[in-house]
């Protein structure tokens, strides 16, 4: 196998080649005194369509029901979408943590190119958010939901027309939302994931047609911890719970998870010698299976707990597509669904995301478009949460500008065979606040997997996919897949080298000590 320096590195230097010799129909505005002005480059003879893009949070690749992987799991809506357009198979996030992979989408940039590496890392100045461009284009633009980017604030952000947002993770019943800047508090039982559908619907209902629309409506659901809308509340009470095979690998004597009757462990070779010691250890943490959320949740009832929150979301998107096919605005509109990382439910012993493991990484994409003829209703192209700014751009009938790092998949929807990537890069970087997880690096390629455990006296990580899909089977000491580990490792490294990635970018940032380890100081 060969595993090949980033192709979006050689593409984008291909564009601005191409930039510098064209003539450029560009707009431009100054947005505030003393900022850069945007500079958009059309693309001749596109008609800039609607896009509504719907972020969900924590939302695992394969909770939908279409997946068949969880037994009696209903989401009617999103398998519409899927069935009616496209479901990318092999969607992932270049860091799967809040903001830096909201940041990442909003900017089409790695975390360590616009530096928002954790969920506490202030925004730098002049960072540079895709809507921008599409206001510059003539589009009016809203933004509806969780933010959490950079910062805990609720304020309106550049880019956007209309701004309905909350601080922090917000709250699932009885909400105050910053609308336009003025905070308007809902009771009287209101939930969080109907709210924002209803404020989504209503700006969607009075855009007008005299300029192309744009909306980002942004899910605080499935965040933990889970609360479902109170209609749902108990659905799946009865749900028989998939425990997943690498659950009980790193179990011991002690562990509070007992083994279910009947549970079957991984079919295959594992390698139990070679499991890092951080995946051990932190089982019996708050993001471990031994003692989750320090014990305030079993698992089974957290299980369900997400499925059943799960129902809301998806019953949203199902009001925005009635919506957009009722006013006959579905032709000329593509609706994107996303995760903005996934979700771990027992995979490892572990819950929750930050790890390079698939559950963690890889989320849900489908793409919605009435009008389009696709060729195909799914896509295998590895497509990453900085592609969705150049795409969404495209849809416009803007072309990609050269900051941005991601590429437009827009021609992968349409059948069109461009030059695309080989391999997926992901970072995560040690947070203060959840210290389990060391900083990790890594590649994927459809097949092949090398995780880089940084900064930990630990043992590095190689899984074969296609043979061993739960990632139990460590084969990093292999020697028939030496030549594999070192063509990712240099690819790895290449990647970071080559986009400024081999700096962590820190932060001076306060974090006050919640535990009486360290008597509530600094």
């Amino acid at each position: 196998m060969k595993v090949r320096i980033p192709l979006f590195l050689a593409l984008a230097a291909a564009m601005a080649g191409s930039c510098q010799q064209q003539n450029r129909n560009t707009a431009s505005s100054s947005e505030t005194e003393g900022s850069p002005e945007i500079e958009i480059e059309k693309i001749e003879g596109a008609k800039p369509l609607n896009v509504v893009f719907i972020l969900a949070d924590d939302h695992r690749y394969d909770a939908m029901g279409f997946m068949g992987k969880i037994p009696g799991l209903k989401t009617p809506n999103m398998d519409r979408m899927a069935r009616e357009g496209v479901h990318v198979k092999n969607a992932f996030v270049s860091t799967a943590l809040c903001s830096p992979s909201r940041a990442s989408i909003l900017t089409g940039q790695y975390a360590h190119t616009h530096t928002i590496v954790d969920n506490s890392a202030p925004m730098p100045e002049g960072l540079r958010f895709f809507p921008q461009y599409l206001q510059e284009a003539g589009y009016q633009t809203a933004f509806i939901g969780k933010w959490h980017m950079g910062n805990q604030d609720d304020q309106p952000q550049p880019g956007f027309d209309h701004w309905v947002s909350f601080k922090g993770q917000g709250q699932y019943y009885n909400p105050t939302l910053n609308v336009d800047g003025k905070q308007v508090k809902h009771a009287d039982s209101t939930y969080m994931t109907d709210l924002l559908t209803d404020y989504a619907v209503n700006w969607l209902d009075s855009a007008g047609s005299e300029k192309p629309f744009f909306l980002y409506l942004s899910h605080k659901a499935n965040h933990a911890e889970f609360y479902p809308a109170k209609r749902h509340a108990g659905s799946y009470a009865n749900l028989e719970i998939q425990y997943p095979p690498s659950m009980f690998l790193t179990a011991t004597d002690s562990s509070t998870v007992e083994m279910p009757p009947g549970f079957r462990g991984p079919e295959g070779p594992v390698n139990k010698q070679d499991i890092p010691d951080w995946v051990r250890e932190q089982r019996y943490s708050w993001h471990g299976v031994d003692y989750m959320y320090h014990g305030t949740i079993v698992f089974d009832d957290f299980y369900r707990r997400y499925l059943e929150t799960l129902l809301a979301l998806d019953e949203s998107v199902g009001r925005v597509l009635e919506f957009l096919t009722e006013k006959g605005l579905a032709e000329n509109t593509v609706v994107i669904y996303m995760g903005d990382n996934g979700f771990g439910f027992g995979e490892h012993g572990l819950i929750d995301k930050r790890h390079m493991y698939e559950e963690s990484m890889r989320v849900p994409l489908l793409v919605w478009a009435p009008g389009m003829q696709f060729q195909q209703h799914e896509l295998e192209k590895m497509v990453q949460n900085i592609d969705i700014g150049p795409t969404v751009l495209e849809l416009a009938g803007v072309k990609t500008p050269s900051p941005m790092q991601g590429m437009s998949f827009a021609p992968l929807l349409r059948g069109e065979d461009i030059p695309w990537r080989d391999e997926v890069y992901y970072e995560y970087y040690w947070e203060y606040a959840f210290p389990q997880t060391p900083t990790i690096f890594g590649v994927r390629t459809d097949r092949y997997k090398y995780i880089f455990n940084h900064g930990v006296w630990d043992i590095n990580e190689f899984y074969d996919l296609r043979e061993d899909p739960w990632e139990v089977n460590n084969l990093i000491r292999s020697k028939a897949h030496q030549d594999t580990i070192k063509g990712m490792v240099d690819a790895m490294w290449s990647w970071l080298e080559e986009t400024g990635g081999m700096q962590i970018p820190l932060k001076r940032i306060g974090h006050k000590k919640f535990d009486n380890r360290y008597n509530g100081t600094y």
